[in-house]
C-alpha cells in the first residue's frame, strides 16, 4: 500500500492505527550520501536491529553509517570489523558519547545510546571448543541487542562429553526459550544437545577443522544431516543470523506468556 492508501484506510476504519503504524515503517529509509540506505525502523517492524557488515566496507563509510543510524535508532551492531579498523572504530564511537559492548575473541561490537533492557526472552549459547567463542559472541551481542538475556557456556564439546550436562541442566531449570550451539570439526554438539532437550536448537557450523572437513564444511554437512528433530542450521560462522533467529523465538515466547 502507498502512504495515502494507508491513511485513507485508517480514516475509513478498514485498518487499525496499530496496523497503519507498522505499514508506514516500511517507508522509513535513511540514505547515507550515495552508497547506503539504512532501514531505521527495522527494529520496530521486525524486532531486529540494524547490522553493519563491516568486513568489505571502507572505514569512513562505516563511520558515516554508524552516525546516521544512531541519529534515528537506539542501537546498531557492527559485525566483522577488519583488524586494522577495530581500534579506530572504537575510538570513533567513544567520541559519540554512546555505550559499547564487545565480544570475546570477536570483531563485532554493539553500540547503543540508552541502556538496553532485558525484557525479552532468554537464550542459551554453547560452544564445542574455545575456537568457536568468537562466533558465539556474535550471537550473544545480537540477542542482547534484541533485549534477550543470555546464559553462556563455552568449551563443552563432545571431546569431553561430561562437560555438557551441568550447563544443560541449568538452562532447562532457567527455562531458556532457545539454545544456540556453535561447533566446528564434525559439529556433533548441536545434534547431541538437540537429543537431550525439548527446546529449539540453532546450530552454527564454524570454520574450524582439518583437511577434508576444513573451513566448516564437515560441521555444516553433519548438522544438515542430523537425525535429531528440532535442530535448525544457519550458514558457516553466521553468529549474527543465529542470534537473530534465537532472539525472535525467545521474544515471541515471552510475548505470548505476558499477554
Amino acid at each position: 500500500m502507498k502512504i495515502h492508501e494507508v491513511l485513507e484506510s485508517v480514516k475509513s476504519g478498514k485498518i487499525s492505527t496499530k496496523d497503519a503504524k507498522k505499514l508506514l515503517t516500511l517507508y522509513s529509509i535513511e540514505e547515507v550520501e550515495n552508497f547506503a540506505k539504512i532501514d531505521v525502523n527495522r527494529s520496530k517492524r521486525r524486532g531486529v536491529p540494524e547490522v553493519i557488515f563491516a568486513e568489505t566496507k571502507e572505514l569512513d563509510d562505516i563511520k558515516k553509517i554508524i552516525k546516521k543510524t544512531l541519529e534515528k535508532t537506539n542501537s546498531v551492531l557492527v559485525s566483522r570489523i577488519k583488524k586494522d579498523d577495530y581500534k579506530k572504530i572504537l575510538l570513533f564511537v567513544k567520541k559519540l558519547k554512546v555505550q559499547i559492548k564487545t565480544g570475546k575473541n570477536s570483531s563485532t561490537i554493539l553500540i547503543f545510546k540508552k541502556p538496553i533492557k532485558f525484557h525479552g526472552g532468554t537464550v542459551g549459547i554453547l560452544t564445542a571448543g574455545t575456537s568457536d567463542i568468537g562466533v558465539a559472541e556474535e550471537s550473544r551481542l545480537m540477542c542482547e541487542a534484541m533485549n534477550c538475556k543470555c546464559i553462556t557456556s563455552y568449551d563443552v564439546g563432545v571431546a569431553g562429553i561430561q562437560r555438557i550436562f551441568p550447563i544443560l541442566k541449568k538452562m532447562v531449570e532457567d527455562d531458556v526459550d532457545c539454545i544456540v550451539v556453535a561447533a566446528g570439526m564434525e559439529g556433533a554438539l548441536a545434534t547431541l544437545v538437540s537429543t537431550l532437550v525439548d527446546i529449539p536448537i540453532i546450530g552454527i557450523p564454524t570454520s574450524v577443522g582439518y583437511g577434508y572437513g576444513e573451513k566448516g564444511i564437515a560441521a555444516l554437512a553433519s548438522m544438515l544431516q542430523s537425525c535429531s528433530l528440532g535442530l535448525s542450521v544457519v550458514n558457516i560462522d553466521n553468529g549474527i543470523a543465529a542470534g537473530g533467529i534465537a532472539a525472535n523465538i525467545a521474544n515471541r515466547v515471552n510475548k505470548k506468556i505476558i499477554s
